[in-house]
Order: C-alpha cells, then sequence, then structure tokens
C-alpha cells in the first residue's frame, strides 16, 4: 500500500442526509409560443421584409427551453418572409474553431433540423468600427453582411466581474459576436475594465448596425424560464439592466456560508461559464469581487460534463479532482478559453486522486477540522441545482433554520465497487 493511499484509509467520511430547498415555481409555460407572441409585439419584428437575410445568435451556453427559444424566434422571422439564419455567438469556445463552435449548438440541441434555420459557423469577423482608445470593434462576417441581427442570450450575473450589464444581450454583442479574436481583444485590457468594454462596445453596435431585436431569458432558481422578454433595439440598453437585478434575485446559492468541504459531482461549460458558478463556490479569479461572502476550504469536483466536449475551464477553482475528470480534459477545448480570457488560473491542474472516495477523503482530511465527524460537508451535482442535495449531519440544524426539508435519516455516503460516488440528486424521491 502506497504512502497515499495509507495516508487516506483513516480518513472517515461524514454521515450525510438529503435536502430540499424551495423557491418560487414561476416558470414560464408554452415557451415557443409565448417567444413567438413577444416578438410580433416588437417595431423591429413589424420592421422586417420578405427577403431579408437575418442573423440569430445562438450561444454556447444550454439554458433552459434554448431550442424553444430559438425555434420561436425563427417562426417569426420566417412569418414576415424574412430569412433567419443561426451564428453561433460564442467567442472562442469550441476550440476557437468554426467545427467547433457547430458542434457545441449541437450538443445543447440546437441544430437546423431542431430550429428550423440553417446554422453559419465561421471564425471570420470584420472590424466595423472602433470604441475608447481606437479599440477595434469585430463582428461575425455573416453576421455583418447580414441585413439584420436578432440576439438571444440569457441574463445572468457573470462569474468574473460586475457591473450595468453582466451576462446578457450586450454581452452577446461585444463578446460572443466578435468570435475569438474580438473575445480575446476585449480580455487583453484585463477584466476590471471588462464592464466598461461590454457597455461601450454594445452601445456602439446598437448604432453601427441593424439590431433588429433581442431575446432576454432569465432562469428562476430551479433553472427553468422564469422571464422572458422580447426588447426592440433601443430597450436593450435600459431594459436589460432589469433583467439582470431579476436574475440576481433569482440566483440559488447554499443556505450555508461557511463549508469545510464541498463535492461537485460535475463542472461543465453548459453549468457556467466557468465551470461553477462562482458566486455559487465564492471563489473568483477577479479578486476585486468581495460580494459574495461564501468561503469553502476545500472543493472536490469528480467529474466533466459530456456537453463541455473535454472543455475542462473551471477545473483550476478545485482543490482535488478525479483521474476521471482529468482525462477528459481536452486542452485544445480548454486552454483557447484561458488563453483568450488570460484567465490562467481557470485551468491549473489542482490534485488528481484515482477514485471518487480518495478525492472526498483527502478533501476532509486537508478541511483542518480537528474532528472528522463534524465537518461542514455538502454533496451538489452541479452549481445550477442548489435545490436537492446532501448535507454532513453537523449542518442539520443550521438547514432546518433556513427551512430546507430533511428528507432522510443520516447514512453512509455511498460508493459503487470502483469507489465511484452513487447519489441520486433528484428531488422527487428521497435517498431510500
Amino acid at each position: 500500500m502506497g504512502f497515499i493511499q495509507k495516508t487516506l484509509e483513516s480518513v472517515s467520511l461524514p454521515k450525510i442526509v438529503k435536502v430540499r430547498r424551495y423557491f418560487p415555481e414561476d416558470a414560464l409555460d408554452n415557451v415557443e409560443e409565448n417567444t413567438l407572441e413577444r416578438i410580433r409585439g416588437t417595431r423591429g419584428y413589424k420592421n422586417l421584409r420578405p427577403g431579408q437575410k437575418i442573423a440569430v445568435t445562438a450561444g454556447s451556453r444550454a439554458f433552459a427551453n434554448i431550442v424553444e427559444v430559438t425555434r420561436g424566434t425563427v417562426r417569426a422571422i420566417k412569418e414576415t418572409g424574412a430569412e433567419p439564419f443561426i451564428v453561433p455567438a460564442m467567442g472562442s469556445h469550441g476550440g476557437a474553431t468554426a467545427a467547433g463552435q457547430r458542434a457545441l449548438l449541437a450538443g445543447i440541441g440546437v441544430t437546423e433540423a431542431s430550429v428550423g434555420a440553417p446554422i453559419i459557423s465561421s471564425m471570420a469577423v470584420d472590424r466595423i468600427g472602433d470604441i475608447l482608445n481606437n479599440r477595434p470593434i469585430y463582428l461575425d462576417r455573416h453576421a455583418n453582411a447580414a441585413d439584420g441581427i436578432v440576439l438571444i442570450n440569457r441574463v445572468k450575473a457573470h462569474t468574473s466581474f460586475r457591473g450595468k450589464y453582466e451576462s446578457g444581450l450586450m454581452k452577446m454583442m461585444a463578446i460572443g459576436l466578435g468570435k475569438q479574436k474580438g473575445a480575446q481583444f476585449y480580455h487583453q485590457s484585463g477584466i476590471d475594465f471588462m464592464a466598461e468594454t461590454v457597455e461601450a462596445v454594445g452601445k456602439a453596435m446598437v448604432q453601427l448596425k441593424n439590431i433588429v431585436f433581442g431575446v432576454g431569458v432569465v432562469e428562476n432558481s430551479y433553472g427553468k424560464i422564469g422571464i422572458l422578454q422580447a426588447l426592440d433595439c433601443d430597450e436593450i440598453l435600459e431594459r436589460e439592466p432589469e433583467l439582470l437585478s431579476r436574475a440576481k434575485q433569482y440566483l440559488p446559492r447554499l443556505f450555508c456560508r461557511n463549508l469545510d468541504v464541498l463535492s461537485v459531482q460535475s463542472i461543465g461549460k453548459n453549468i457556467s461559464g466557468t465551470g461553477m458558478d462562482c458566486n455559487v463556490i465564492g471563489r473568483f479569479y477577479n479578486p476585486h469581487i468581495t460580494d459574495v461572502d461564501v468561503h469553502i476550504t476545500r472543493i472536490a469536483a469528480l467529474d466533466l460534463t459530456a456537453e463541455s466536449h473535454g472543455n475542462a475551464v473551471g477545473a483550476g477553482f478545485g482543490d482535488i479532482i478525479t483521474k476521471r475528470l482529468f482525462d477528459k480534459m481536452i486542452f485544445e477545448q480548454t486552454y483557447p478559453n484561458a488563453l483568450t480570457s488570460t484567465a490562467m488560473e481557470l485551468v491549473r491542474i489542482p490534485m488528481i486522486l484515482s477514485t471518487d472516495k480518495m478525492v472526498l477523503r483527502a478533501a476532509v482530511k486537508s478541511s483542518k477540522v480537528p474532528n472528522q465527524n463534524q465537518v461542514r460537508m455538502a454533496l451538489i451535482e452541479h452549481t445550477k441545482n442548489m435545490y436537492s442535495y446532501f448535507i454532513s449531519e453537523p449542518l442539520t440544524a443550521e438547514a432546518k433554520q433556513h427551512n430546507l426539508e430533511i428528507l432522510s435519516e443520516p447514512f453512509e455516503i455511498p460508493f459503487d465497487g470502483d469507489d465511484r460516488l452513487t447519489l441520486d440528486y433528484g428531488y422527487a424521491a428521497a435517498v431510500r
């Protein structure tokens, strides 16, 4: 028996219970038809003309009902006789290649067959203008050649900066449609200037191009669409901050602010731009973000989602990862993000151990808690599921104070014959 195994064999893991947290369930029904109806009320829709070529953006984030929202948007444009096509608007994602970005869209369900419009994927850009200090504005070449551009994106708190506009329609114009060249150029000035850059580029884009309308989506705390608005070009600047405020109210977090150990079953770009949402784990590569009061001593990451296509950005926020996760990492998918954003912290390689059990034991051992049975530990599916997860016994009293429902009696953390964690994170039924 080697030193590592011998050292970790003696570490005891705490018993856990399953908990359920309740949030408002104000989800939008009939998403495709609601999208269509809202778009019909915009001036941009009414100004569309037969034969116009309209570029419709699609990002790499798999927000709720992205296919239905995109299909409803395509249907609305076609009603006018205009001709929509889909443009991947995702900066350097997909390995910064046209084929990779097309594959990312297919991975989240956005294909020509599913949304009813062709996908034109290219990394070519045109310089269409300048902003502060003669800094260039880049735009996807096919979108630039179109008669108009329609924006679709989820509005949410960004994981790396704070500002009037964070993740949303404005950022899609700056970073997403700028492709790798634009994203790289804007990141070179540093994350501290990103809010200023997103606002400046977005405002310039609205002035320089025919932004027909934008569809802004806000997910509720269960990851379903809570708000969907179709905004005319001149409404985006004024109303996106309102959507961002609502998104921050919806943002689900752990009920406790201090943890010794957090186990994250899966990280991935489809979960968050940083693999796991920094607003949940309290770790940021931007040191100036201080509005999230979460302190976690050790973070263990166990797996990488298939939808990430090998992009393991965010692994660097973990302290310990499994060999399984590491083996799924594809450098050609992971490193373009870091090189473009200059956020090298996101792709640092933590300690790698062979099994889930060893990873959890190492996290507990290094958590600096003298009595391992008193470890404050949470085990989550990923950072988008903050409504159904597991906590160690010492946290149960605090959970009850926050009105969480305890769904099970305390039980030993379960592993299969390969020491892989076997937990059911679904909320419909208790563990046993």
